[in-house]
């Protein structure tokens, strides 16, 4: 493939895949968990206050890149820009759908271990992944994290394939965010070094063994191959560079997890201890160990299937150490977080990527074994299969079904009901005048992600319990409609979902009821 048309086809996959993740971000109500990073970016935006909580919470790297829109917004329009100051349901997506496009990127640099259709087959199964775009589309953690760890990778081949310490340095970076991102390093962390210390071992066994089995013979000139220390600078160079790559690991971790030294020592000290709490939550989300397998059957048949081939081929070809580094990576992970009891559908995104890598290793050995003009048209087909079968489900659970939480990715999901009451206040507030100013009293024990919809609200008031109050109005559980209605009915109107039990339903097993005063209601 020339240059021109790599170029091109390197931009047609990016652009679809960029389209697909930024195509109408505020789509998908947000979920119970981004609800919760909302507020903390909230907190970190409004009153420039962060501080690290080791108990329930991952790391701070999504609150501070997602501060920079917000940031930037309030700095340009100053304190007339409004209450807001760019905290937009997309502005907060847009900072992970970048990440999930920025990882189809960085698979498209692995075209020199993967080739030419494998770079770009793996580029394109990540692009219109049904988990990797839903994923990309949540205000959590998991794409940012997988982009570290995959950059950890990326930048790692390009110090050995260039020698230049910059690139060292760049791995170091990648693993200090993705240190700072999520907890879970303790398991990404050592399956990476054991797959490269195995990949390793792996050939050197094979090496011996056919030295073994077919001698040299005694015309064969052995010459001494050049020490791979000199090449990088020897053992002078090498130390200063993994000294300075180490300085540059503490130091991002560090400004991170101390806030940028304004909870220092304390929450460098907690980002070490969330090691100890994590492990005393495996027990929660608890599932079989063969949970995800079924998953991705379910929504990744495409990777699951193409990477199995592809690990297979790559260890019994053995003609490419990166493809069977990575067929342990990705098994690697997958038996890791399977043998762990806490299992929720996001983590996949850990296994999808490396599984679209040795997929794309697959596709490329296929193309090539093909030969043939008339042959290499089935690859095509088959391409194109693989495409419709992966757009459908990506299509059906992103934009149709992606609060049906009979799809394994739409996991204890808010209900699309639950925006249209939050609009259904937003044109009492606009009608009455009122606006922001209007009061909200939220007595339902279940509300997030509530405290996100009605953050300009300054008397948006969350008691969390049931409560007599004079506010206009009022959103409780459908649990508590005798004392809702006790309380409530004689002043305020109930305004129905036009479901069965008149209630919107905020995520499966949790119905909200809304009461507006009676003389608001027109």
């Amino acid at each position: 493939m020339t240059k021109r048309n790599w170029r091109i086809a390197s931009a047609a996959v990016l652009i679809a895949g960029a389209c697909l993740r930024l195509y109408d971000l505020a789509l998908v109500p947000l979920h119970h968990d981004e609800g919760v990073n909302g507020n903390f970016l909230l907190t970190l935006v409004r009153n420039g206050s962060y501080q690290y909580d080791p108990q329930n919470y991952h790391g701070p790297t999504l609150y501070y890149l997602a501060a920079i829109i917000p940031w930037v917004c309030r700095f340009i329009g100053g304190i007339n820009f409004g209450n807001a100051y760019g905290l937009t349901t997309f502005n907060i997506r847009f900072v992970t759908a970048a990440f999930g496009v920025g990882t189809i990127g960085l698979v498209l640099l692995l075209r020199k271990r993967l080739g030419t259709i494998g770079a770009l087959s793996a580029a394109a199964l990540i692009a219109i992944s049904p988990g990797a775009v839903y994923l990309s589309r949540y205000f959590i953690h998991e794409t940012l994290y997988v982009f570290f760890t995959l950059g950890i990778l990326v930048a790692a081949l390009k110090y050995y394939d260039t020698a230049r310490p910059v690139y060292l340095i760049l791995a170091a970076v990648s693993a200090s965010m993705m240190v700072a991102t999520k907890e879970t390093w303790i398991i990404n962390g050592p399956v990476l070094v054991i797959a490269l210390v195995t990949t390793g071992l792996y050939f050197w066994l094979r090496d011996r063994f056919e030295k073994l089995r077919i001698p040299a013979s005694d015309s064969a000139v052995n010459e001494p191959a050049p020490g791979i220390l000199e090449r990088f600078g020897g053992l002078v160079g090498v130390t200063t560079v993994i000294l300075v790559a180490l300085a540059v690991f503490i130091m991002i971790d560090v400004l991170f997890y101390s806030s940028f030294f304004t909870n220092y020592p304390k929450g460098v000290h907690d980002g070490l201890s969330t090691l100890s709490l994590w492990r005393q939550r495996t027990h929660e989300h608890e599932k079989h160990w063969s949970q995800y397998l079924y998953w991705l059957r379910d929504e990744e048949p495409a990777v699951i299937l193409l990477g199995t081939a592809g690990a297979l081929m790559a260890v019994w070809r053995a003609n490419n150490r990166f493809a069977v580094f990575v067929a342990q990576w990705a098994f690697g992970l997958l038996a890791a977080y399977s043998l762990v009891g806490y299992k929720t559908p996001w983590i996949t995104l850990n296994f999808i990527i490396p599984l679209a890598i040795i997929s794309g290793y697959a596709l490329d050995v296929a193309y090539e074994k093909l030969g043939e003009f008339q042959q290499r048209r089935l690859f095509i087909v088959a391409a194109l299969l693989i495409t419709v079968v992966c757009g459908y489900q990506m299509i059906a659970l992103n934009f149709v079904h992606y609060d049906d939480d009979t799809y394994p990715y739409v996991y204890a999901h808010t209900r699309r009901e639950t925006l249209a009451m939050v609009n259904e206040i937003d044109r009492v507030a606009k009608r009455n005048g009122t606006g922001y100013d209007t009061g909200i009293a939220i007595v339902s024990p279940d509300y997030w992600p509530l405290p996100w919809y009605f953050r300009d609200y300054k008397h948006a008031l969350f008691f969390g319990r049931f409560t007599s109050t004079e506010e206009p109005i009022v959103i409780g559980s459908v649990t508590q409609a005798s004392e809702l209605q006790t309380t409530f009915g004689e002043r305020y109107k109930l305004i129905t979902s036009g479901s069965a039990n008149d209630a919107y339903v905020l995520r499966p097993g949790v119905d909200l009821l809304l009461y507006v005063r009676r003389d608001l209601v027109r």
